[in-house]
């Protein structure tokens, strides 16, 4: 059940992830962050909505676009912009980069950029958690283009076999790297899929955290009880081109400012926030003072970040199960 304090710690993790991300496309720009980044602005609703029907001790995975999970399951933004700069105090001691961001303490399981490969860890951590008797769920993040991958299928088939507690989040943002998913997918939703897997599957309004929440809440007290898993389909949209760095080379030609700027009306944000004025949960004042927050919050998170040490060359091959290299 949401309570006004967790209505505004939504709000709090959305702008934390919107303005986290705007750092991060600066940084980007300026080449103080090095690589790909892809940005999750525009999508904050599933991953805090859905994240927030977790527990602490639920575990999730994620994909290539990956800065919105962690910062939604409530990790550390300084640690994770660290991260992204490869520096030693990273959430990966600087080793993982943007695209791997791993906090076992809060059971973020880890990310990965290669399309899917994440789904079949959650179901594996599922499969964990019903093997230890405990009543842990797992939730992997994947987009509409993991949908059309074999490791999707694998997995949603095998946790409906052994009726593990999986919540197969689809955060489809309509869009793969250059093609849209109705051109792509052979039914009207993601969510359709569930019905080979005789299991349920639902669409909601990715715009909306509480939405998201509410779906997800459902999904997650079956997979407690032992009814298996579930299929979720946040229906979202990103503003940014599919890539961020390396020249921005991955654009966006096949979409028009039009559709970009329709879907901005809607923005995640802007949703939360006038339904917090609305319903007299929060003042103006209020959302402010949470913005400046958020805002300090993350500039803080910036000066660590630069002020942190690289990795000393000696830790090239800590925590590997061998050093291959002898380093005398």
């Amino acid at each position: 059940m949401l309570d006004n304090t967790m209505l505004m710690e939504m709000l709090r993790r959305m702008m934390r992830i919107r303005y986290f991300e705007e750092a991060v496309i600066t940084m980007v720009e300026r080449g103080e962050i090095v690589g790909a980044a892809h940005s999750y602005i525009g999508e904050e609703a599933v991953a805090v909505g859905a994240c927030m029907a977790l527990r602490d001790d639920d575990w999730i995975t994620g994909n290539h676009r990956s800065h919105g999970h962690p910062i939604a399951k409530g990790g550390n933004v300084r640690t994770a912009m660290a991260e992204l700069l490869g520096k030693a105090t990273g959430i990966c001691k600087g080793k993982g980069g943007s695209m791997h961001l791993a906090d076992f303490s809060i059971g973020i399981l880890g990310e990965s950029g290669i399309l899917g490969s994440a789904i079949p860890t959650a179901v594996g951590a599922a499969l964990g958690s019903k093997l230890q008797g405990n009543d842990r769920v797992s939730m992997p993040f994947f987009g509409d283009g993991a949908s059309n991958e074999g490791a999707f299928h694998e997995s949603i088939n095998l946790a409906a076999v052994w009726n593990l507690p999986v919540i197969f989040l689809c955060e489809n943002n309509q869009y793969a790297v250059t093609s849209s998913f109705k051109q792509m997918v052979a039914v009207e939703n993601i969510a359709d899929r569930a019905a080979a897997y005789a299991i349920p599957g639902v669409l909601v309004d990715g715009q909306d955290a509480i939405a998201m929440y509410e779906a997800v809440s459902v999904a997650v007290e079956r997979a407690r009880a032992g009814q298996g898993p579930s299929l979720v389909e946040g229906r979202t949209y990103r503003y940014e081109d599919h890539s961020l760095g390396l020249g921005r080379i991955v654009r966006d030609p096949y979409r028009d400012q039009e559709e970009v700027e329709e879907w901005k009306k809607r923005d995640p944000i802007i949703i939360h926030k006038a339904r917090l004025l609305e319903q007299s949960i929060a003042t103006q004042a209020e959302i402010d003072q949470v913005e400046e927050e958020v805002r300090e919050q993350i500039a803080e998170a910036i000066t660590f970040a630069k002020e942190s040490p690289y990795p000393e060359p000696s830790a090239l091959f800590e925590d590997m199960f061998a050093n291959p290299i002898p380093l005398e």
